[in-house]
């Protein structure tokens, strides 16, 4: 009776010990981002998730939540930065704030190709920028494909840079996307996504520039009836995560972590590309005036900018070496 009761105790005892190891190595990830759930790059956190769900057996979960639930990107930056969320979607502009290499990646016509900017966020270029934000508690992990972004506008076509003269264009808070309006010729204006279609509707701002997924699922399109493909800049979007939380977890964790990060970069990209379709279609049957204008004045007009990196000794050795991988691109 008493071994029964030993044994009884013993296995009580077992699994609640296995119940605690479980609880300790599980870990629960909160994600917030500000985009629509149809978003592709929505759809590309939600293939990692049940990614690292199956790699982990369960272990490691990734809940989401969209539409700034938790935040603007700044807020949730922040967040991340505190350990209070710990990942986040960000644009690369917004980025640079905190790593200012990253600037590079937001120069207009840096990239000659959707390939050529693939080759180098998976070279170690993007390896590189991805970790040059950690001192502020911030890391990258993969690099999602945001497109290219053109000019749009209420009242007028941008066909030319000289369009641009007089016209308040909404951009990103970031420098370089505010030194590219003017050296094209148009007056910045930062504001943030989640006021911008009031601003194009009540005139603070006349046009705005993105990608043509962005441009369909926020609605712009209701109010901006001309859309220029002039393709100026292919900023990626950086899939963030808390220093405090990567720090926290064990090697192993690190890896599936990284590995499903990794798929939803490469899934990501085909999601995209239909976005991409689907946009360009739907906004033109919306009566959207779609353009695609000669891109060589608009390049031409950022000559002056690119050449001042010659200051900044590190950004101007990051653009050598993307030049030199759109070599590699077109072979």
């Amino acid at each position: 009776m008493n071994k029964a009761k030993h044994l009884t105790a013993f296995l009580i005892i077992a699994l609640f010990l296995g119940a605690c190891a479980r609880e300790q190595t599980s870990v629960e990830i909160k994600l917030g981002h500000g985009l629509d759930t149809q978003h592709p790059v929505h759809l590309g956190m939600v293939f990692m998730a049940d990614e690292l769900a199956r790699l982990s057996g369960g272990e490691m979960t990734i809940d989401i939540y969209p539409n700034q639930q938790l935040g603007s990107e700044r807020q949730t930056l922040e967040l991340l930065q505190i350990g209070s969320v710990g990942m986040t979607k960000v644009s690369a502009a917004v980025l640079e704030n905190f790593a200012p290499n990253v600037k590079v990646l937001s120069l207009p016509y840096v990239f000659i190709s959707k390939a050529h900017a693939h080759k180098v966020m998976d070279s170690d270029i993007g390896r590189d920028l991805l970790t040059e934000s950690e001192p502020f508690w911030l890391r990258g992990l993969a690099f999602y494909d945001a497109g290219s972004r053109s000019y749009y506008s209420v009242d007028k076509a941008i066909n030319r840079p000289e369009d641009l003269k007089g016209m308040k264009i909404r951009v990103q808070p970031s420098v370089t996307a505010m030194n590219m309006v003017r050296a094209m010729g148009g007056s910045p204006t930062p504001i943030a996504w989640g006021e911008l279609y009031t601003a194009l509707q009540q005139g603070v701002v006349d046009g705005a520039e993105n990608n043509p997924p962005s441009f369909y699922y926020s609605r712009h399109y209701e109010v901006a009836k001309y859309y220029v493909l002039n393709e100026h800049t292919s900023v990626p979007d950086v899939l963030m995560i808390s220093t405090h939380l990567w720090e926290r977890l064990n090697p192993q964790q690190q890896q599936w972590l990284q590995q499903a990060a990794d798929a939803s970069a490469v899934e990501q990209r085909k999601l995209w590309a239909a976005a991409e379709n689907e946009a360009l279609e739907a906004v033109n049957a919306a009566g959207v005036e779609v353009i695609y204008p000669n891109k060589k004045p608009f390049i031409a007009s950022v000559d002056a900018m690119l050449a001042g990196y010659k200051d900044d000794p590190q950004a101007y050795q990051y653009i050598q070496r993307i030049k030199e991988a759109a070599n590699d691109a077109a072979q």
